[in-house]
């Protein structure tokens, strides 16, 4: 037997937009885990399907948490830490188990892979397998990039639906209080209510069932996300002293009840948009816009009568109860006591510093709701409440830093104005070399630099001559290597390199020649190119040489002999490094011993400095010179005519010529003394 049951209801505020769709929703394996509680399984492939066994429970968003905190009784680098996950690694290291000690700014990669089945990317679905971030379809088949679309069709082409939009828009709402703007029928998807100007209204959500979920009861809730009907709202309500943007809240679907959408008004002017972006019935109507109001400050609440069992008093269909017996609804008012104060919280400011320690905040109001409209009172009546902060420290990310990497290297000159540099790199926290515009510019280190090595001067370098004279008897020519160079060491009394070109040859004889006719060549002429293959030439004539001299003999003469080329071709790029030295310095001292120098270096092929000689070969830097005695020289012109020249001495009378030349000897001795060295 059945008989009708009053359930009492309370009536609420509500505003929607959102997407309809009839089409039933297949929950995918992944969302099913993704609940208040995480579930991590061994999971293995077959065919890329997930198969799941060996429940293990963790709460969610903590997996790594527990992996990282496993390593905290293993000491590392001989003591102990406490690990937490570090997730700012690239994306191909997601799946490999990274932890940060606690209180220090390092961390370690504690293994290569994480457990499988721990989420990875900023996909919800994306969980490692064997060490790689898969993504796992709507169709639960990793890798199968299969999705869910507008619809809600797993793979779909969102034809399964169709978009349902409207403005509502009422420039003079005749009370203050709820009014209905839209209802979302069971299965949408998609769901956006806009609030398209910003005004001193509340949107507010409520379900058919008679249950809030967003600023109902009078109450008026915080931005954030709120579980309702099958789906989850993210209620938006931007700070409403930095921002022009109305509320609004968006939700993914589908619905699994019909929802009515409102607009809590405290002004009455109100501009909505409201989107129901698919729906999958072409015959459903156009919901209409009647609109239901109640007072802020109470409400109403009335009667609601199913029909049930009489002994169980389970609910059953209507038609099963008498309805001519069915009571009527009654109405009463609820909620007649004032709202109390509370306080309203705007969202968070963006963080003072893209890196590193900064600052957050955000405006914390103390409000109450009094004659209709919701005013900014006096904090101490929000007394009854814990204040939020308004103000936190906040770190997006530790900033990167400069790292010198080398020393300064050689100056780029051997003397005068050159320049030296140094590696300098911008380094994140965790080792990588980054982009310098991640560290602070007007912190980095100079990399390039002036270096000064003295002033230049110039010299001849020469080499020592050739041991082979040009002609196997009689006179010949030898050669040496003679170059102009820039000299650094600046003590040399070296004033540059001037027209007096050392000799670049010189005559050479190896003896006696027999009387014979024979080819005589001549000294090969420069190579035409200084590095490379090039060409020489020398002259090639018949002589008959003897111990008087040579004899010019016409060329057929010599016919019976090898007539040898007159040209050749050249390649002085790899004649290896030699020693080159300028001419000595002037003697120190002019007799008792003193000593000469030269410099001497080491040259390439191309005239830089080489380390290629060989050192037992290196001509002297330094010799002794000038070692006789010192003889004065004595003219015989010069005497002292007077016989007290002494005298003249003693009284430094020798400066004037008439004393110097009067006592010539004696103010000559006093000369040659004092410009001995000491």
């Amino acid at each position: 037997e059945y008989i009708w049951k009053c359930f009492p209801q309370m009536c609420v505020c509500f505003n929607v937009s959102f997407v309809s769709c009839q089409t039933q929703r297949t929950l995918s394996l992944w969302n099913q885990l993704m609940g208040n509680q995480y579930i991590l399984k061994q999971a293995t492939l077959n065919e890329h399907h997930v198969y799941f066994s060996e429940t293990v429970h963790y709460t969610h968003g903590h997996i790594r948490a527990v992996q990282c905190s496993s390593y905290n009784s293993r000491p590392f680098m001989g003591r102990l830490y406490e690990w937490e996950p570090f997730n700012e690694v690239p994306g191909d290291q997601h799946c490999e188990l990274n932890c940060r000690a606690i209180g220090f700014r390092f961390y370690v990669r504690q293994s290569d892979r994480v457990i499988d089945g721990t989420p990875c990317g900023r996909n919800e679905t994306s969980i490692c397998v064997a060490g790689r971030c898969q993504s796992l379809g709507c169709d639960e088949y990793l890798g199968s990039g299969k999705m869910m679309d507008k619809c809600g069709v797993c793979g779909g082409d969102n034809t399964a639906c169709k978009l349902v939009s409207g403005l509502f828009q009422q420039h003079s709402l005749n009370k203050v209080g709820y009014h209905k703007v839209v209802e979302i029928p069971e299965g949408a998807t998609k769901i956006n209510v806009t609030e398209t100007v910003k005004s001193q209204n509340y949107l507010a959500l409520r379900s058919r069932s008679g249950r809030s979920i967003i600023n109902g009861n009078w109450a008026i809730d915080r931005p954030g996300k709120y579980e309702g009907v099958g789906t989850m709202f993210t209620y938006r309500r931007p700070n409403e002293i930095t921002s022009t943007a109305g509320e609004s809240f968006l939700a993914d679907g589908p619905t699994n009840e019909i929802l009515d959408v409102y607009v809590c008004t405290n002004q009455l002017v109100c501009t909505i948009e409201h989107s129901r972006n698919y729906r999958c019935s072409t015959d459903s109507e156009t919901p209409n816009h009647q609109p239901l109001w109640c007072v802020l400050f109470s409400g109403s609440r009335y009667t609601i009568f199913h029909c049930v069992h009489r002994m169980s008093h389970e609910q059953a269909p209507e038609n099963h109860c008498d309805s001519s017996t069915r009571p009527n609804s009654q109405e009463e008012p609820c909620n007649v006591q004032p709202c109390p104060a509370f306080w309203d919280i705007g969202e968070w400011s963006e963080c003072s510093k893209k890196c590193g320690l900064g600052m957050q905040h955000r405006q914390v109001l103390c409000r109450h709701v009094y004659a209709n409209r919701t005013l900014n009172v006096h904090a101490s009546l929000c007394r009854h409440l814990e204040q939020p902060e308004t103000s936190s420290t906040c770190q997006l990310k530790i900033c990167s830093e400069w790292q010198i990497n080398t020393e300064w290297s050689a100056c780029s000159v051997p003397c005068g104005v050159g320049q030296r540099t140094r590696e300098v790199q911008c380094v994140s926290n965790v080792g990588d070399v980054v982009s310098d515009d991640e560290c602070n510019m007007k912190l980095r280190p100079s990399d390039k630099e002036n270096c000064d090595m003295g002033p230049c001067a110039k010299s001849w370098f020469f080499t020592d001559w050739g041991n082979k004279c040009s002609a196997e008897c009689g006179m010949g020519v030898q050669t040496r290597g003679v170059l102009c160079l820039t000299d650094h060491i600046s003590s040399l009394p070296l004033e540059g390199c001037g027209h007096q070109r050392p000799a670049a040859s010189q005559v050479c004889n190896n003896g006696p020649c027999e009387n014979r006719i024979e080819w005589f060549t001549g000294p090969w002429s420069q190579c035409s190119a200084e590095c490379g293959s090039g060409s020489q030439q020398r002259a090639v004539v018949c002589l008959m040489k003897s111990d008087e001299g040579f004899n010019v003999m016409p060329p057929y003469e010599c016919s019976s002999l090898d007539k040898p080329p007159n040209q050749q071709s050249c390649h002085h790029k790899n004649c290896g490094a030699k020693w080159y030295h300028t001419d000595w310095s002037a003697c120190s001292k002019t007799c008792e011993g003193g000593f000469r120098v030269r410099e001497v270096r080491c040259l390439s092929d191309d005239t830089l400095s080489s380390e290629a000689c060989e050192e037992q070969l290196k001509p002297r830097e330094r010799e002794d010179c000038n070692p006789g005695p010192c003889v004065p020289h004595i003219d015989e012109n010069c005497r002292d005519k007077y016989f007290n020249c002494n005298v003249v001495v003693q009284a430094r009378l020798c400066v004037y010529d008439y004393y110097k030349t009067t006592c010539c000897a004696s103010c000559t001795r006093v000369a040659d003394r004092q410009s001995q060295p000491e």
